[in-house]
């Protein structure tokens, strides 16, 4: 299976694709430019250095929140504008738990966090058990305070 994934829910924007669990090409921007001005040359740039035929993707993922909404939007709008013309299902992928995986089969509770602004974090508390990612606390926005008292 070949997924395409798109991620635009922070500073950094990400472009990739996975087939059949590895991954094949990464893009990241973390520069000065607006998400609608990257995420499509990107895109692009991916399928010209990797010769991928857009057609050939089972599946599209896109970064689902929370984090920056106009992020967000555009990632969506770009998500659903390929899905429409290519045919292809979309898979929405929330941000937090994406973040906690990165941590796979470590012991003990991950709490990624992202800047919610206005003095609050985005999170969310898992955990690895028997090598499945376990919700303990559903995303959330939090006073940074208050997730440590949680914690």
């Amino acid at each position: 299976m070949k997924i395409l994934g798109l991620d635009s829910s922070g500073i950094v924007a990400s472009v990739a694709v996975v087939e059949d669990e590895i991954l094949t090409a990464e893009y990241t921007v973390n520069y000065k430019k607006t998400h609608s001005q990257t995420l499509l040359p990107m895109l692009d740039e991916v399928a010209k250095m990797t010769e991928l035929d857009l057609d050939t993707v089972d599946a599209i993922a896109v970064a689902g929140g929370p984090g920056s909404f106009t992020g967000l939007r555009i990632g969506s709008a770009t998500a659903k504008g390929l899905g429409l013309a290519l045919k292809k299902p979309l898979i929405s992928v929330p941000t937090v738990e994406a973040l906690a995986y990165n941590l796979y089969d470590t012991q003990g509770l991950i709490c990624p966090i992202m800047d919610a602004r206005r003095n609050q974090v985005y999170t969310g508390i898992y955990r690895f058990k028997d090598h499945r990612l376990e919700t303990v606390e559903d995303q959330m926005a939090v006073p940074i305070e208050d997730l440590l008292a949680k914690l």
